[in-house]
């Protein structure tokens, strides 16, 4: 199932995947169009570069501009950590969202649904350098993505920024880094602040998992750690959990335990170490809080509230979404529907207030 691709560091695994039957509806939009951008030698914020930087992307659509020249209908939707734009073509998101007459019709939207560095079929490690690849974090990922819109696709203008989890902390980094470029802004699954508590304490345990595992090799392995990679897993099945769901679809001691092990087998076998540890450690610099008062777009935060990574209790976005101009923010209630972390990509749940913020951004503020 793609749609373990979602969650950030692959929690959908474990949420989205499961509330999906085996045979998918059929797509009810356009076909997406896949390509790739190289960027020439690519500076990192660490330092290093790469004198090829591969980017890929699916878009779904067709661009359309207003009479200056300004594209008028660009929708750009980031992927969560361990993910790809693919992932985002989930029937729960995509069919939800991206046919006939839905909120983002693609008959009438510029759809833009990039592989960010690291994931994918976009430059990563795994692709030969190992762990000489350079050490990304989410401003290269965005930095890299606004040359891919600008100079290949000649989008000058988004309608709206999106994302989901890590796709989501983007989203107010893509606010606060080019805030003049959108229309409206909308991070799902996120917190506008530096990680760190419970939620930096379970990362650097996944990242510890790998680098202290003898069979990585410091990273030029021969064949994947496979100690490693389950204790990463494990974490991040946990970290992707709802409880509500998990103790119906696993209600006794033996339905559990099949349970953990199918889905720790199905993610394990296609997880890269190096692929994984530095997409976790992508998140080390994330910290929009400092500039959250620069966010000139309205914009609308989703959470929900059974979201191990953005616990309600913390009560961080609620303080923060004050010093954003024309911000708001939604805890969604647990319900039988919601599915932890991976609610992000459960689009029915949402999509109210998606309405509510295209109609608010219909006419922005200059």
């Amino acid at each position: 199932m793609r749609s373990v691709f979602l969650l950030c560091l692959l929690f959908i695994a474990c949420c989205t995947a499961l509330g999906q039957n085996s045979t998918q509806p059929q797509r009810n939009y356009p076909a997406p169009i896949e390509g790739d951008y190289v960027i020439q030698n690519f500076h990192f914020r660490s330092g290093e570069s790469l004198p090829e930087l591969r980017i890929h992307y699916r878009t779904i659509g067709t661009l359309t501009r207003d009479a200056s020249g300004v594209a008028n209908n660009a929708v750009l939707i980031g992927h969560g950590t361990g993910g790809a734009g693919t992932s985002l073509l989930s029937p729960t998101f995509a069919n939800v969202l991206f046919g006939p007459g839905q909120l983002l019709d693609a008959t009438k939207y510029f759809i833009i649904l990039p592989d960010g560095i690291g994931h994918g079929k976009s430059s990563k490690p795994s692709d030969g350098l190992h762990a000489k690849f350079p050490h990304y974090t989410y401003d290269d990922m965005v930095g890299a993505l606004y040359e891919v819109l600008t100079k290949k696709l000649g989008v000058n203008h988004l309608r709206l920024v999106m994302g989901t989890s890590m796709g989501g902390m983007q989203t107010w980094v893509w606010g606060e880094t080019y805030p003049d470029f959108m229309d409206a802004l909308m991070p799902l699954a996120s917190n506008p602040v530096e990680i760190a508590g419970r939620n930096r304490i379970w990362r650097r345990m996944a990242m510890d998992a790998i680098r202290d595992d003898p069979d990585w090799q410091g990273g030029d392995y021969k064949t994947q750690p496979m100690r490693a990679l389950v204790s990463a897993e494990n974490l991040l099945l946990i970290a992707g959990s709802a409880p509500l769901f998990w103790q119906k679809q696993a209600p006794t001691r033996d339905a559990a335990d099949k349970f953990y092990a199918d889905r720790l087998k199905a993610a394990v076998t296609r997880l890269d170490a190096n692929d994984l540890l530095y997409q976790i450690d992508s998140s080390r610099e994330y910290n929009p809080e400092p500039k959250l008062e620069t966010i000139k777009a309205p914009l609308i935060a989703v959470n929900s509230a059974d979201d191990f990574i953005n616990p309600p209790e913390l009560g961080m976005i609620e303080r923060e979404i004050k010093r954003v101009k024309r911000g708001r923010f939604v805890m969604l209630p647990i319900t039988d529907q919601t599915r932890g972390h991976g609610t992000h990509t459960i689009a029915a749940i949402w999509q109210r207030y998606l309405k509510a913020l295209l109609e608010e951004s219909k006419n922005p503020e200059q």
